[in-house]
């Protein structure tokens, strides 16, 4: 059961280790321990309840970047099995930050867009980390676009710490490549779901980020800033970024409660990491129950309904 985990789950890899120790020992001279380790690992299904049934925004943060939350191509993979992968921007490079292509998804053909980091070093200094470039936004909306054409519905998945800040993405027009993204995908006539599924930070989140349905798994956020940036602005300490995390409400039960997410989708408990092909369903039946509703709507109609959608978004009465 060893593993890695995040400081709020120190009582939870003790108990491990302890029921590691048992079965160690269990098998090395044959003492029959099997009462003592059911008993420990009920105490820590206790334990494990307790914890994440009490977590803070910063907590969910922290397990939003857990390194082995399943990523856009896990949910693909089981998804849309026959997923065919396309590159380029036509333009100028291919942004293996941003993984894009056709999938069927039961009676559905879909276009995926959604952004990948890697499972270890090697793939993420391939990915970027998930921070895409001016070339991974243009790809993307190459793909809706032709999704559009041949009226697919777009199903985008969010998982990236902001769009890639360097000089040559400066310079090739990332602030450029992402305010196009939105003007377009405002209007795309096809139905356009969003899902969140580990950190949506700043406009490199919201380049592929506009659509008709914004849903989140449970331990995700989504925000203008990642928490560290904002309490390096605020209180010049990036160590403040627990505080930020609660100023800035950037959870999935916050844009929920504010009306930003349309649905928030059960994680398995302790995380998505735990159990790949039941987030994976859960996130198919949400997809199935959502594109079942879009794709009776008139094209005119679906989107005015997008637009009114992120034109309340800021609206308050008193």
């Amino acid at each position: 059961m060893a593993g890695f985990y995040l400081d709020f789950e120190k009582p939870i890899a003790d108990l491990d280790q302890k029921i590691d120790e048992m079965i160690e020992m269990s098998s090395k001279d044959g003492t029959d321990l099997s009462s003592e380790i059911v008993r420990l690992k009920e105490k820590r299904e206790k334990i494990t309840k307790k914890i994440y049934s009490n977590l803070s925004r910063w907590q969910r943060v922290q397990l939003a970047r857990y390194p082995k939350r399943p990523y856009t191509l896990d949910y693909i993979e089981r998804l849309s099995p026959s997923f065919v992968e396309l590159h380029g921007d036509r333009c100028f490079a291919d942004d293996h930050a941003i993984v894009s292509g056709i999938g069927k998804i039961d009676d559905y053909h879909v276009a995926y867009v959604g952004q990948q980091k890697g499972k270890n070093t090697k793939e993420n200094l391939e990915r970027n980390f998930g921070m895409s470039r001016p070339e991974g936004y243009r790809k993307a909306l190459r793909i809706m676009k032709m999704a559009a054409k041949f009226n697919r519905p777009i199903i985008c998945f969010i998982d990236t710490p902001g769009a890639y800040p360097g000089i040559g993405a400066e310079e090739r027009g990332q602030a450029e490549a992402i305010a196009k993204n939105l003007m377009e995908m405002a209007v795309l006539p096809v139905p356009i779901m969003v899902i969140v599924i580990g950190e949506g930070a700043s406009g490199g989140a919201l380049g592929i980020g506009v659509g008709d349905r914004l849903i989140m798994l449970e331990n995700t956020w989504f925000s203008v800033i990642s928490p560290e940036g904002c309490a390096s602005i605020l209180w010049r300490d990036a160590s403040k970024a627990e505080m930020a995390a609660d100023a800035m409400k950037v959870t999935a039960q916050d844009l929920h409660e504010m009306g930003i997410c349309d649905e928030i989708i059960p994680e398995p408990l302790g995380g998505a990491h735990k159990d790949y092909d039941l987030m994976a369903q859960q996130v198919k039946k949400v997809i199935i129950k959502e594109l079942d509703e879009l794709m009776q709507l008139e094209t005119s109609e679906l989107i005015e309904r997008r637009i009114t959608k992120y034109d309340r978004i800021g609206m308050w009465e008193e």
